[in-house]
């Protein structure tokens, strides 16, 4: 423990008399208290001499030690020891100091009395002795004194047990200037003294060092206090200042039961005086939450009890508290929280008005004018009254101030979205949509000034109270005169009231939709609130904005229920209409006496607002209507991506979206069902021309590819031509196709493997008829997803040489192998589209883009269309430069060709210029191609046109798969005239491709092609010299390889010459030789057409033509 220097000074007089020296700083000790006998209880001191050594001196001692230490070891390295030094040391004991003698400096000499045990305080201030008196002795360890003793506890054991206030807790007391006075002042610390009298089986709490008793328990004879008594040894004064105390624990074992019993004691319980209140206040507090925990069925019984504590209690502050309490239970009824609260505020006003807690008694009487307001509201919800006839339509329509022709359209609309929208929610059997409990209630409001106001809170909570208004009130089951004027009268202001309706009346759309005569019953409630105080500004005049009916559009504006939130629009036009019209009625009524104005309407700036925010409603009613309408899918499979549900639409959505957003919501829905773009086309097309319904049943099946799925498809086709004619220019065909072409190829690009997102962003692609925009959304395409896989995949095919399996393609295209064939693919579709949106641009202009009146204040980011007419132009033949690699790289793909190296077919510029920005000017290859190369690349169009022809022999033989089947991405592929198509491009003669092909068709037997391909060919004497050699290998297997008597007759009549030809055919050049003998007769026959007589193999196919003759005779 630290000394001061006054206990220093005091020490040293002591021990060394008047004359005593005394150093500037204290010594280092150690103090150590004992119990016995003679002392009793003794006080020693052991001194360390001086004070710690310097720093400097230990610095030098351990720099002394470690130099030899090193010294020792190098010479040990070095081979430098000594014979001495290498013999192992002997083990030697360790040295003990020899024990110092301590003599008492002081202690309590009582000869009959024997100490026992000694339990030392946390804080080291206190101890606590037992004795063999059955004594329990409180000893104060700085001064040496015994400060209280307790009698009668026997073979007692004892323990500590110390306690810090928590700031949290401490209030602030009236004139009280201690530095404790505030929560931002120290911490205070608390001792008690834990005794367990084991004979008697009692455990006792006493708070030191002259407080009372605040804690007993029977805890039986056979247990055992635990707790470490004493500190560790071999601290100073000094040392011990750096050293943490640990947390003293104190536990009581009980061996019967088997359990560890903890104390905690509350800091308040030290508290003594004025302060001892407080200590009984909190355990009144504690006794009122037990009370209300407990299950006492007699609300009459917990009511007595809790008005007896709650008055019991002194603090204003503690009885604040306890009144909380009893509010926010949920077991107390209302009339007993009733009485309680008066109880307590009859109580408050009985005493002196200086006595009297202010903040306490405005609390009270604020609950209470709540309670009675619950009270109230709950008596007129159960109170039924008859209700009136419902109002036919003629009768809503002039409510709601429209012609016949607009009240049935409006009918119209809210059918279809009820039709449509099937979103079902869950209540539960025992929800009511009026009930709320006081609990809540209490917690919703607050009063300020007289004046109720609504608490934040969740959106549901809020609904819950409008609810507790007004629900019965929009049934018609209540009076809403009634209520309007208990709600008034009870401090609400109208914009709360109208807060709370609006709410309520949007969160209740699907029972509002179908009890048609809420909305009267809206009319009603709406009319009476605007006649409120405050509600409508007096200043107020038609050329200005009421803040009253602002806050009821914007309500409407940001509502995601459009069916609500358009019938509430309605409502409140027709109000403010009917508000403006007396206003304006009053002001002229003087000039225009006895004229007819009952055809006038009278104009004002709100009305005006309501009007486009009508518009604004009824478009983002037909479009919610849309996106909620779908066509079953039965056997289709589906990507998770397109189950994903849409979001729900509101006019703020709409307005924050951007010029595109309405096009952009309409293209996720059509990603969604997974539609044909000609579907929009068809719905645009029934817009614009009156079509009998014949004709779309005619043309039904092209546009949907599973015509037995159709069912609901013309309930979409109407919904889209509403759509159409809603947004005539957010919704213009070529505006939607973009859209929905660019909102394909973003899931694409999400997930690779499903190709179809990416063949049908295509499709649309290509029914955008302005070649601005086609070419602007094209160039994005490629730009931002396609060129940088497309690079990847072309690098990967070069390294291997061939199509790649499926393991490489994922792991460097991040697609399998199938979806990479579709993706080059459409990689070169896009191209090509491309080039020709480039060369038709020139014939047309760019789209002037418009909006609609009601949505011209959109704001948000740049709509797709926007930016796709910024885009510059494309450098043709670099671009055409492209599109050839696409289409090369397709073919190797899917035709799975091997040693293929793409790169290879181009010289070094051609090959620096793939990937680059396609709107730059690069160095391409022009003039006179390298031999090689055109080598290289006449090699690779013969090997495409093979795999053509064998793809289509193999498509042939196997009937039962088709083509498209297979690839789906292929539709009208022709991949004879593609090859032609590359040979031009890559300087290739097309000739040379065009006779391979034929020659092609005739070795897999294929002759009704062949000869239709025939006719392509420029240089026939060339094709016909080749097709010769073939038809002498097709004699050469019939005559040499199928051994028939007949065959080998007819052999030996043939010419030598024509023998010796044949026997040098080789036959298994053909792919298909078992082709019929009339068959080839009338190859050679086409073979003699073009061979002129003066070809040196004219006379060979003369007797070619004599043996076929033979054989087919």
């Amino acid at each position: 423990m630290t000394l001061s220097p006054f206990d220093q000074m005091k020490t040293a007089s002591n021990i060394g008399g008047y004359y005593a020296a005394i150093k500037n700083s204290p010594p280092a000790m150690s103090q150590y208290v004992t119990v016995g006998s003679n002392p009793f209880t003794g006080f020693f001191f052991a001194l360390e001499g001086s004070s710690q050594p310097l720093l400097s001196h230990v610095a030098l001692a351990v720099a002394s030690k470690l130099t030899s230490a090193l010294f020792n070891a190098a010479s040990g390295w070095l081979g430098w020891k000594s014979k001495h030094e290498e013999e192992p040391a002997q083990k030697q004991k360790p040295k003990v100091e020899p024990a110092t003698p301590l003599a008492v400096r002081f202690g309590l000499p009582d000869s009959r009395r024997h100490g026992e045990r000694i339990c030392l305080s946390p804080c080291n201030t206190l101890a606590a002795v037992t004795d063999g008196f059955g004594r329990v002795i409180l000893l104060d360890v700085t001064r040496g004194l015994a400060v209280r003793m307790w009698k009668g506890y026997r073979d007692a054991e004892v323990g500590w047990i110390q306690t810090v206030e928590d700031l949290h807790e401490r209030e602030t007391e009236k004139m009280d200037f201690s530095p404790f006075g505030n929560a931002q002042g120290p911490s205070r610390v608390a001792q008690f003294l834990v005794i367990y009298a084991a004979r008697r089986g009692i455990l006792e709490v006493w708070s030191t060092q002259q407080g009372p008793r605040v804690g007993a328990f029977n805890v039986g004879k056979c247990c055992r206090l635990l707790y470490p008594g004493y500190k560790i040894m071999g601290l100073n004064n000094v040392t011990s200042q750096g050293w943490q105390p640990q947390t003293y624990q104190i536990c009581l074992v009980d061996p019967v039961s088997g359990s560890v019993k903890t104390i905690h004691v509350p800091f308040h319980l030290a508290l003594s005086d004025k302060k001892s209140e407080r200590a009984k206040d909190m355990h009144l507090v504690k006794k009122l939450n037990a009370l209300l925990k407990a299950k006492t069925s007699d609300p009459d019984l917990i009511e007595a009890e809790a008005k007896e504590l709650i008055l019991d209690i002194k603090y204003p502050a503690t009885k604040k508290q306890a009144l909380e309490s009893i509010l926010t239970s949920e077991r107390v009824p209302l009339s007993s929280l009733t009485n309680i609260t008066q109880t307590l505020m009859d109580n408050l006003k009985k005493q002196e008005l200086e006595c009297v807690d202010e903040g306490l008694l405005q609390f009270c009487a604020n609950k209470l004018k709540l309670l009675h307001l619950y009270e109230l509201v709950s008596k007129l919800n159960s109170q039924s009254i008859q209700k009136d006839t419902p109002p036919s339509d003629n009768d809503l329509a002039k409510l709601l101030r429209l012609e016949e022709k607009d009240f049935r359209r409006l009918e119209t609309l809210l059918e279809n979205y009820k039709k449509e929208n099937t979103q079902s929610t869950v209540q539960f059997a025992d929800e009511k949509d009026d009930s709320l409990s006081v609990k809540m209630f209490l917690e919703y409001l607050e009063y300020e000034k007289d004046m109720i106001n609504v608490k934040n809170m969740e959106d549901g909570e809020y609904v819950a109270l409008g609810s507790f208004f007004f629900w019965k009130c929009l049934c018609g089951e209540s009076s809403i005169e009634e209520m309007c004027r208990a709600l008034e009268s009870a401090g609400f202001s109208p914009q709360i009231l109208l807060s709370l309706l609006l709410n309520l009346w949007l969160s209740k759309e699907k029972d509002i939709l179908d009890k048609p005569d809420s909305v009267s019953c809206l009319h009603t409630m709406l009319s009476l609130l605007s006649k409120m105080k405050v509600a409508i500004d007096e200043s107020w005049d038609t050329q200005s904005i009421s803040p009253w009916w602002q806050q009821m559009r914007t309500a409407c504006v940001q509502s995601e229920n459009n069916a609500a939130a358009l019938l509430s629009a309605h409502v409140g036009h027709s109000i403010t209409a009917q508000i403006v019209d007396s206003v304006t009625e009053k002001k002229f009524s003087q000039i225009i006496v006895g004229s007819d104005t009952e055809s006038w309407e009278a104009l004002s700036l709100d009305t005006e607002y309501w009007k486009l925010l009508l518009k604004q409603l009824e478009d983002c009613l037909i479009l919610q209507t849309l996106l909620h309408s779908k066509v079953s899918r039965r056997t289709k499979r589906v990507s998770s991506l397109q189950t994903e549900p849409l979001g729900r639409l509101s006019v703020k959505k709409l307005l924050e979206a951007g010029k595109g957003g309405i096009a952009d919501t309409v293209a996720k829905w059509v990603f969604k069902q997974g539609f044909s773009p000609l579907v929009l086309n068809l719905a645009q097309h029934k817009t614009n021309t009156d079509r009998t319904d014949e004709s779309v049943e005619m043309h039904t099946p092209i546009f949907f590819e599973e015509p037995e799925e159709d069912a609901g498809l013309e309930t979409i086709l109407e919904l889209l031509q509403l759509a159409y004619q809603q947004f005539p220019c957010s919704l213009e065909v070529d505006v939607l196709h973009a859209h929905c072409c660019w909102e394909y190829v973003v899931q694409w690009n999400k997930d690779p493997e499903e190709a179809c997102f990416l063949i049908r962003s295509i499709d649309h692609l290509r029914c955008i008829v302005n070649a601005h925009v086609q070419h602007g959304i094209a160039l994005m395409m490629w730009n931002t997803f396609i060129v940088k896989r497309l690079s990847s995949a072309t690098y990967l095919m070069e390294k291997v040489g061939k199509a790649p399996k499926d393991r490489l393609c994922r792991r460097d295209v991040g697609m399998g192998d199938t979806a990479m064939t579709a993706f080059l693919g459409c990689c070169s579709d896009l191209l090509q589209t491309l080039l020709e949106a480039d060369v038709s641009s020139d014939e047309m202009q760019a789209p002037v883009l418009d909006t609609e009146d009601a949505w011209v204040s959109v704001e948000g980011p740049v709509s797709i269309v926007e930016l796709a007419l910024e885009q510059k132009r494309i450098h043709y033949p670099l671009a055409e430069h492209q599109f050839v690699l696409c289409t090369i790289l397709y073919a190797i793909m899917r035709f799975s060709l091997k040693s293929v190296k793409p790169l290879s077919l181009f010289d070094s510029k051609g090959k620096n210029a793939f990937f680059k920005d396609l709107t730059s000017i690069q160095l391409l290859p022009s003039g006179d191609m390298d031999p090689n190369v055109l080598s290289l690349r006449q090699h690779f169009l013969v090997k495409v046109v093979s795999a053509v022809v064998q793809a289509l022999c193999s498509s042939q033989k196997a009937k039962e798969v088709s083509e498209e089947e297979l690839f789906p991405f292929e539709k009208g592929k022709n991949w004879p005239t593609l090859a032609v198509d590359l040979a031009q491009y890559l300087q290739v003669s097309e000739d040379v491709v065009k006779r391979h092909y034929v020659c092609e068709l005739y070795s897999y037997g294929m002759d009704h092609l062949g000869e239709e391909a025939y006719l392509q060919v420029a240089d026939k004497e060339v094709l016909a010299s080749q097709l010769l050699i073939l038809a002498g290998q097709r004699l050469a297997f019939a005559l040499l390889h199928v051994q028939t008597k007949d065959g080998t007759e007819l052999l030996a009549r043939l010419p030598p010459t024509l023998c010796t030809w044949l026997k040098a055919m080789n036959h298994r050049e053909l792919q298909n030789a078992e082709v019929p003998i009339a068959v080839t007769a009338k190859l050679i026959s086409k073979v003699m057409e073009h061979l002129p007589e003066n070809h040196g193999q004219y006379n060979l196919a003369l007797n070619l033509t004599e043996a076929v003759e033979a054989i087919s005779q």
